[in-house]
């Protein structure tokens, strides 16, 4: 069984094929490490999770790298309002590490991974002499130029040659625009198509953080050359470097990140790396939008959440939220609500309860079969909860309940419930039914006091390991 999964440049589903031997090289575009991630950034790092998995549970090796962009316009802003004007690279760094440990702990909280058996993780400021050395390659082959204040990329050039600028974003994107001069900030709309920065020159609002490369000043006027002598590499460069550094030049087999990305950002990748090595990328694999209350997500709407937002309302807000999250396919957009989260939280405790109480008689046939197939086409993670909701509780079937569970990233709220606390739960439920309810409160004490809860059912009694 192969995986099917859409393709946002062909925009077509494709079979992913590639032989067992060979390690699937899956990058995903990380955070950039200036403030907590909101729960948009999330649900993409979760969908690249359930990805992950997906290909291991089909038999592949994975080799999964995601950047940490620690030098780019935002982080080295938040990094000069912290320090001050004379704030400099080792500030930036401390700066940045804080954010990072962060954003490991948010997603340790949904159930991604961080350690480096699942994951690497590359940060930017790590790797400036290869960003360096990629960057005067490019000037090389004449794809990009030097100017007064940096280095820029010629879309012009490059579109001579290649013709699918843009192609990611639509085969007509060009169509009725005009490349402009240049564009100097890391983030900008179609509408101000540009050449774009690879070097940065030194800036008075950068503070002291740059970084000095003598031949970046070569062949320029002497009152321009020290311009370009310190700087720092602009955003988008650095992941097509970090690519080629993760897979040591070899294609990129699957790009994942959010459809925010499309453009600039991953347009602007493809026709850096493209000059020197092609394909840079096999398959490009996005995420769509998180919505709140129907609205785009944005502070000024008083509608922007991180993972600490949601602890405030709920136990266990990183798993829930990866539950709901896994209820709507990836390529469609969603629409969080607290009340959508706290649903999500009722149906996972169902689930927990029936997965260590409940042992329905007989047995359910080829689940495994049918929830692999859900999850081979495009990442169905919604029928491949139903298929688990189905088979979940009933007798001898945990080991692939549990099987399944680990392949959506799940984390039931109950650890399977020890001999002694089931034997008190079976002496609870026979002085219940006796009538015998002085003996049964002490027995719910007792239960309790082992980190258990009971709650009453028509059915019979539900323990639960207590939740903070």
């Amino acid at each position: 069984m192969h995986l099917r999964l859409y393709n946002t440049l062909s925009r077509n589903i494709e079979e992913f094929k590639l032989p067992k031997s060979k390690a699937v090289n899956l990058y995903t575009c990380g955070p950039t490490v200036y403030e907590n991630a909101h729960i948009g950034n999330l649900r993409s790092y979760i969908f690249a999770d359930v990805l992950r998995r997906t290909l291991e549970y089909d038999g592949y090796k994975v080799n999964w790298v995601m950047n940490i962009t620690d030098i780019d316009d935002k982080t080295i802003k938040r990094t000069v309002d912290e320090y001050g004007k004379k704030a400099t690279p080792q500030e930036l760094r401390k700066y940045t590490d804080k954010y990072f440990a962060d954003f490991k702990k948010d997603m340790e909280a949904v159930n991604v991974p961080t350690d480096s058996k699942h994951i690497k993780f590359i940060r930017v400021s790590d790797e400036l002499e290869e960003i360096k050395k990629f960057i005067k390659d490019l000037i090389k082959l004449g794809y990009a130029y030097k100017t007064d204040d940096g280095v820029y990329f010629s879309i012009e050039k490059y579109q001579k040659k290649f013709g699918d600028y843009g192609a990611l974003v639509g085969k007509d994107f060009l169509k009725g625009k005009k490349i402009g001069a240049r564009v100097k900030v890391d983030e900008y709309e179609k509408e101000n198509l540009s050449d774009f920065a690879l070097w940065k020159g030194r800036d008075e609002s950068d503070g002291n953080i740059f970084w000095e490369d003598e031949e970046f000043g070569e062949g320029l006027p002497a009152t321009q050359e020290l311009a370009l002598q310190a700087g720092r590499p602009g955003w988008h460069i650095e992941c097509s470097v970090i690519n080629k550094i993760a897979f040591r030049g070899e294609p990129t087999d699957i790009h994942t990140g959010g459809v925010d990305l499309l453009f600039p950002h991953h347009t602007n990748e493809i026709a850096q790396s493209q000059p020197l090595y092609k394909p840079f990328v096999n398959h490009w694999s996005h995420c769509e939008h998180l919505l709140v209350n129907g609205r785009k997500m944005a502070k000024s709407e008083g509608n922007f959440y991180t993972l600490k937002d949601l602890e405030k309302e709920i136990s266990d807000a990183g798993i829930v939220f990866r539950y709901l999250v896994l209820q709507t396919n990836y390529r469609t957009q969603m629409n969080f609500t607290l009340d959508s989260l706290k649903a999500a939280e009722a149906g996972l405790e169902h689930l927990s309860d029936a997965r260590f109480n409940w042992n329905n008689p007989g047995d359910v046939v080829n689940t495994e079969e049918y929830f692999l197939k859900a999850l081979n086409d495009d990442l169905n993670t919604a029928e491949a909860l139903a298929i688990l909701g189905g088979l979940v509780g009933f007798k001898n079937a945990g080991a692939r309940v549990d099987k399944m569970a680990d392949a959506l990233g799940i984390k039931f709220f109950n650890a399977e419930i020890t001999p002694e606390v089931r034997k008190l739960k079976e002496e609870y439920e026979e002085c219940r039914r006796n009538k015998q309810f002085v003996q049964s409160d002490a027995l719910r004490k007792k239960i309790k006091g082992l980190g258990y809860t009971v709650r009453d059912t028509e059915t019979g009694s539900i323990i639960r390991r207590a939740r903070k």
